[in-house]
């Protein structure tokens, strides 16, 4: 007994060094940005009653608009800014989608498809002023603008969709099970705990910014895994400005039929270009043949030198594919 209870002691003695040296050798500032909602500076817009990071580059008079769709869900629109260049045939909508980015945080249950689907509705009423648009779309914003197109398909002149992770639950199922292995060893469990004693350190700017910064910064250690193909071997760069962690957490929760709801798009029989990293053997060129084969009139094109990040990582090819696709 007396033995057992110095173990017992000795143990917890270890145990309490172990989280006071954490807690302090993790001290530091992290600053996590501030929102739409906190700085009037930021460009915004209010649209189906949230305020929206958003921008508008505007095109020649008369050009048609096109919708840009980060990925996550949670995740912004920085990455994909060279996207930009294209004002000079088309305006440009770029925006956080809610709960994402430097958009203003809303509740888990306004965070479902039918609430994305809803905000992109009113975003394309505000910015295409009744003609339909191009949705260009990357990775969850791929699935939402597929998703989009079988709700309001006149709505869409044309979609370019890069590298959806999954167009079904089916797809989802098998898309987890792989990204398991991203999210294992004993980098990733170091860099979680690592992480969960930083995030205790986060102060402000809102109540949300100790979760957006824990989960944003494993979101990047899952995409910079060495194996994880999602880069070129150099490891992941695309850059962000926050992330939105219940966004993100509230699509982990999504039904098999929520997310069945995307394979409606597969319907529309306009024109779609699916683009792929070539670096990406996951969800690149050999899955994305694929899901051209579910549209009627699509294309694929093989993006040199890019991960899953393709506008990031090879712009001046990416931009050449999309002009081609659009003219």
């Amino acid at each position: 007994m007396k033995r057992a209870f110095y173990f017992l002691m000795t143990s917890i003695g270890v145990c309490v060094a172990l989280v006071v040296a954490l807690v302090l050798v993790t001290r530091g500032d992290y600053l996590v940005a501030p929102l739409v909602t906190q700085d009037a500076n930021l460009p915004s817009a209010e649209v189906a009653g949230v305020q929206l990071h958003f921008r508008r580059i505007e095109g020649p008079p008369e050009a048609p608009t096109i919708v840009v769709l980060h990925g996550g869900p949670g995740g912004d629109f920085r990455s994909l800014m060279a996207l930009e260049a294209l004002s000079d045939s088309h305006s440009v909508v770029f925006y956080d989608q809610r709960g994402a980015g430097l958009s203003e945080r809303v509740s888990g249950d306004d965070l479902n498809l039918d609430g994305h689907l809803f905000e992109l509705n009113a975003i394309i009423a505000r910015s295409a002023k009744g003609q339909p648009v191009v949705l260009i779309g990357h990775s969850w914003g791929a699935m939402l603008a597929t998703a989009y197109l079988g709700m309001n398909p006149e709505q869409v002149q044309s979609a370019i969709l890069i590298e959806p992770g999954y167009l079904d639950g089916a797809g989802k199922g098998s898309w987890t099970e792989e990204a398991q292995k991203y999210m294992s060893g004993g980098t990733y469990w170091k860099e979680a705990v690592l992480s969960g004693f930083r995030a205790q350190h986060v102060i402000g700017p809102d109540s949300n910014a100790a979760d957006d910064f824990l989960i944003g910064h494993m979101v990047g250690v899952f995409a910079d895994h060495p194996d994880n193909p999602y880069h070129c071997g150099g490891g992941y760069s695309a850059p962000s400005w926050r992330f939105g962690a219940a966004s993100s957490r509230r699509w982990e929760q999504a039904t098999v039929s929520e997310v069945d709801q995307i394979a409606r798009g597969t319907a529309f029989d306009g024109p779609v270009l699916l683009l792929a990293g070539d670096c990406n053997d996951w969800i690149g060129p050999s899955l994305q043949a694929k899901h051209m084969e579910r549209f009627t009139d699509a294309e694929l094109v093989g993006i040199p030198n890019a991960g899953h990040d393709v506008v990031w990582d090879n712009p001046d090819v990416t931009l050449a594919a999309i002009r081609a696709f659009l003219d």
